[in-house]
């Protein structure tokens, strides 16, 4: 009986512990901010102190949070590692790779990066095709990744050295060899023989193992990237029920057979518009679910305004919520030197992150981390934007809005952070919230309006007052 009363006691405690209310009455709020037509750039530009104020009225704009209400968990932010970032590094002065590493992975003087994604084979940002085995070697007896030891290892090493070994990286396939497919191309689409399919899935593992021989941990992968879609660089085509009977008789087992069932397997790894339908088709089939630990997706195609499609991604969180969600690719294509500095570029960056983890997404990685001054290199013409730029030729890096867009989630919201309930009652205003394990609660708003807006930050019947510029992105930290 004495136990029963103990226990039950510990019960009502942690209850009633739960039931606390979160009070800022006697907290300090420091907000950073990046805004249009200033110098505001992850900038402190004031500290905040709540007030009681109790229930708004319908004119007061308010960004309501509830720390009490908590969801899924950051695993990480940041970008990816390929061929061309990786070459690109190479051909900048020391200093200025310095400047890269600590822009990108240091905590306190960059943005704080902590998740990367690398290619497995060439993808369009290398400056060639090339696999890591002979034609034909079906056994894979051939296999090597001397290729990358030239950029892409060691400027994968570099990374880790910057985020002190806690980079948490995974790895994509843009196209398995030309001769394991039916086109005979690694470019233009085409699909995997089924003669062939065994010795892919034994592909990974290889590219796997190899890796982390060389000391490179793999924490995830994808199946495909991009499975819908015939480019012009390299690609290959999988129905959802390609994908699905690949992942269940091919890929999954050998991946457990080989030792390597505690990496994150992800399908899909395209864009968000057909994200539900290729989700439902693999998850209905409890063999191939099973091995999925998570669903990547992109925004191209579905990036701009209303047509982003968030909605696509919160459908697959209510209809699988035991799955990962993981924003694996997306940047802004198209480069041109121009238009470096739109500020557009940002704000679609703020705009996605904001949502998606709204959505129940828990990580996000922006596509090439660093590209030359021609947005490249890149071996079939398809130049695109990154959030810092290396002229080749000087050294010089050009940074634009977004790597400042993306610092305003990365730097504040880390690995392990929580994501709480947060509203804001104007449309005008966009947010999200994360409670770090060390207690910080950060609050991001977003304001694409031109708009001066003045609004007061509400929890818990307490506020503090303050106001988001037009064309801003800001991150209030809770002390």
């Amino acid at each position: 009986m004495k136990v029963f009363l103990t226990f039950l006691a510990f019960i009502v405690f942690v209850y009633c512990d739960a039931q606390k209310k979160y009070s800022a009455i006697h907290k300090k709020v420091l907000v950073y901010t990046t805004a249009d037509k200033t110098d505001d750039r992850i900038t402190l530009t004031d500290t905040l102190h709540f007030s009681h104020m109790g229930q708004p009225v319908e004119t007061q704009v308010c960004v309501f949070v509830d720390p009490s209400q908590k969801f899924q968990k950051l695993i990480g932010i940041g970008g990816a590692l390929t061929d061309a970032s990786a070459e690109t590094f190479y051909k900048i002065p020391e200093a200025s790779r310095q400047e890269v590493l600590k822009a990108y992975y240091d905590t306190i003087n960059g943005i704080g990066y902590t998740f990367g994604r690398t290619n497995i084979n060439s993808c369009d940002f290398s400056s060639d095709s090339y696999t890591y085995v002979n034609d034909n070697d079906k056994a894979l007896t051939s296999f090597n990744v001397a290729h990358d030891e030239k950029y892409k290892i060691p400027f994968i090493k570099e990374v880790q050295k910057a985020t002190n070994g806690k980079l948490t990286l995974f790895v994509s396939p843009w196209s398995p060899p030309a001769w394991m497919k039916d086109n005979n191309d690694m470019l233009h689409g085409g699909k995997l023989k089924d003669d062939y399919k065994q010795s892919w899935a034994n592909y990974y593992v290889k590219f796997i193992k190899t890796y982390e021989a060389k000391g490179i941990p793999i924490w995830g992968l994808t199946v495909q990237n991009e499975p819908m879609a015939k480019q012009t660089w390299e690609s290959c085509m999988y129905t959802a029920e390609d994908e699905r009977d690949f992942i269940k008789n091919y890929l999954g087992p050998t991946l457990v057979k080989s030792g390597l069932s505690n990496k994150k397997l992800m399908c899909w790894d395209h864009n968000r518009d057909l994200i539900y339908q290729r989700v439902s088709t693999i998850m209905e089939d409890p063999e191939a679910a099973k091995y999925i630990w998570g669903i990547g997706y992109h925004w191209y195609e579905t990036w701009t305004g209303s047509a982003m499609q968030f909605y696509n991604v919160a459908r697959v969180h209510e209809a699988f919520p035991s799955k990962n969600l993981v924003f694996t690719e997306g940047c802004a294509e198209r480069y041109d030197a121009a238009r470096i500095n739109d500020w557009q570029w940002g704000e679609r960056y703020g705009t996605s992150m904001l949502n998606d983890f709204n959505n129940g997404t828990v990580a996000w990685t922006d596509w090439n981390v660093l590209l030359d001054e021609n947005g490249g290199p890149n071996h079939v013409g398809n130049f695109c934007y990154a959030p810092i730029h290396a002229d080749t030729k000087t050294g010089k890096l050009t940074y634009m809005n977004s790597y400042y867009y993306i610092g305003q989630f990365s730097k504040f919201i880390r690995p392990g952070a929580q994501r709480v309930i947060t509203s804001s009652n104007r449309d005008k205003l966009q947010t999200t919230a994360f409670i770090n394990s060390n207690g910080k609660l950060a609050v991001v708003v977003l304001n694409t309006s031109d708009d001066k807006i003045d609004y007061r930050l509400w929890i818990n019947g307490d506020a503090a007052q303050t106001t988001s510029l037009p064309h801003s992105i800001a991150t209030l930290i809770i002390e």
